[in-house]
């Protein structure tokens, strides 16, 4: 599963990363949870939307995202799992004589 190349040219120069100044996943824990955006209209009235991860919806960590990019891939590899779980076995209750 390849990716194409990221243009390195495409990101505007104020958005300098080369100091590494950044914290990595510093807002994962509060993404997760959900977020507010606030948007300054043009008026001066201020919108906001609450977002939060949809029902059913899985956050990959990053490690393992370079190995399953999309939900196809993450579904296939669960089913080659499921597979190799045993079906659970069949529940027996033994009635012993009081």
């Amino acid at each position: 599963m390849s990716q194409e190349p990221i243009e390195q040219d495409d990101m505007m120069p104020e958005y300098d990363f080369s100091g590494k100044k950044g914290i990595r996943g510093k807002y994962y824990q509060d993404y997760r949870q959900g977020h507010m955006v606030e948007v300054e209209q043009v008026d001066g009235a201020i919108s906001r939307q609450y977002f939060s991860l949809q029902e059913g919806a899985i956050l990959l960590e990053p490690d393992v995202r370079e190995y399953f990019p999309d939900s196809q891939a993450v579904n296939s590899a669960l089913r080659s799992l499921i597979a190799l779980i045993p079906s659970k076995p069949a529940v027996t209750r033994s009635i012993r004589p009081t």
